[in-house]
């Protein structure tokens, strides 16, 4: 069946809101911890609050009317990156239809997006454990290189 990749809006939001959960309940079942706490209208709140805000993109994977896959970008600026720069903040595709270039069609599109916005470059962290090394491996052989050190994060309340 044909694939078509698509740039989501407010009215998509509970689409992403379900894929961003399936992706996250993947995450922490080949982890064995509850990393993330999920809340679907949280989710899509938040979606819409992006992209009312700018700097936010979402790319829907289509096949017919399922939706099998997502990709979000969130731009931010470093010094360390000479300037404005997009990550890859999910990436996810239906398991059953993986291996099929869903993946590499929504990454596509997100270095389309990221080259209109005038990025210098894309991020992507995955974690450094032996169940992730298929994404890695996914990243590494459409053009992500490791960059070095490890994800950490401080929560403020």
């Amino acid at each position: 069946m044909e694939t078509t990749i698509a740039l989501a809006g407010g009215e998509d939001a509970a689409l992403v809101a379900g894929l961003t959960k399936s992706l996250l309940e993947e995450i922490m079942a080949a982890t064995g911890t509850r990393h993330f706490a999920f809340d679907a209208g949280a989710v899509a709140g938040h979606f819409r609050d992006f992209l009312r805000r700018g700097g936010y993109a979402a790319y829907l994977a289509r096949q017919g009317e399922e939706t099998v896959g997502l990709v979000t970008l969130s731009e931010t600026r470093a010094l360390y990156a000479g300037g404005t720069f997009g990550i890859v903040t999910e990436l996810y595709v239906r398991p059953d239809l993986r291996s099929g270039r869903i993946g590499e069609r929504l990454l596509e599109s997100a270095r389309e997006h990221g080259k209109r916005a005038g990025w210098v470059r894309l991020e992507v962290t995955t974690p450094p454990l032996p169940e992730f090394e298929r994404s890695l491996y996914f990243y590494q052989t459409h053009g992500f290189e490791i960059a070095g050190g490890r994800k950490l994060k401080a929560l403020l309340s």
